[in-house]
């Protein structure tokens, strides 16, 4: 899933693909190196970040979708938390409904996903953007994340959504400390047993500058040692700013396990 951020101040790379045209030209750079799906967002969630009302977002992120979502090109997803925005997406040619918010006590983004068919990200957030850095606490959050899942499927399930349609994303970084991330990365394999596809986003996230001293655009290796280890445990998505440098790590990793033939 490679990241198209149509905004001014996401933590890596606001601003870069502001202009529509410079987003949608970001786009097809990603297709060509391997994107299985665009993920489009208008709004930055950064820790700390200020949120944005829905009409700036539309007009952000609306001629990105019908520039990308076109035949021959992969699927694309709207990252977002607002239901007509989501709505709006899947009308524009969107087919995924990325929701960070997907602890919201409103169905109404569950009814947009019931009626549409797109399919639904349901992530695991502590708070939201603007507070979910302030000291997060858990007792176990493994336990928690999976509780909250099962909760969030009930939900769904009542709302009509098709069980089918879910993928399950821990949140790495929403409202977690460093400890909470590597906690949740060593346990996937509790999320990869459930009946439903799972998403990781490591992309550049700063619990890897902690542990490495890296900055934020050096933390290539750092992300792609995430993706080998959570490919392993049986992940299957990942949302990601350096799409080349993923996929090529993901297919040695494919030829390693696979054993064919030697190649000369």
């Amino acid at each position: 899933m490679g990241i198209v951020n149509v905004t001014p101040d996401s933590f890596s790379d606001g601003g870069d693909f502001l202009d529509p045209d410079h987003a949608i030209a970001h786009g097809q750079r990603l297709i060509a190196e391997g994107a299985d799906i665009l993920d489009i967002g208008g709004e930055s969630t950064r820790p700390g970040a200020l949120p944005v009302d829905a009409p700036e977002e539309l007009r952000r992120v609306l001629p990105v979708i019908r520039g990308l979502a076109r035949p021959g090109n992969p699927p694309v997803s709207i990252d977002t938390r607002h239901p007509e925005v989501a709505a709006a997406a899947v009308d524009a040619g969107a087919s995924i409904i990325n929701d960070i918010q997907a602890n919201r006590t409103d169905p109404a983004m569950w009814h947009v996903v019931r009626d549409t068919r797109a399919g639904y990200v349901c992530m695991h957030m502590q708070g939201d953007p603007a507070s979910m850095q302030n000291a997060p606490r858990y007792a176990h959050v493994t336990a928690e994340v999976l509780a909250f899942f099962q909760d969030r499927l009930e939900q769904l399930a009542l709302a009509g959504v098709d069980p089918n349609r879910v993928i399950l994303d821990p949140g790495i970084g929403f409202g977690k400390t460093s400890a909470h991330n590597l906690e949740l990365l060593r346990n996937l394999r509790d999320f990869t047993r459930l009946p439903h596809a799972v998403l990781l986003g490591i992309s550049r996230k700063s619990f890897l500058g902690k542990i490495t001293g890296a900055g934020t655009l050096d933390r290539l290796p750092a992300c792609l040692a995430c993706t080998v280890w959570a490919t392993q445990q049986g992940v299957q998505l990942f949302r990601t700013h350096d799409v080349a440098p993923t996929r090529q790590a993901l297919q040695i990793l494919g030829v390693i396990q696979s054993a064919p033939p030697e190649i000369q």
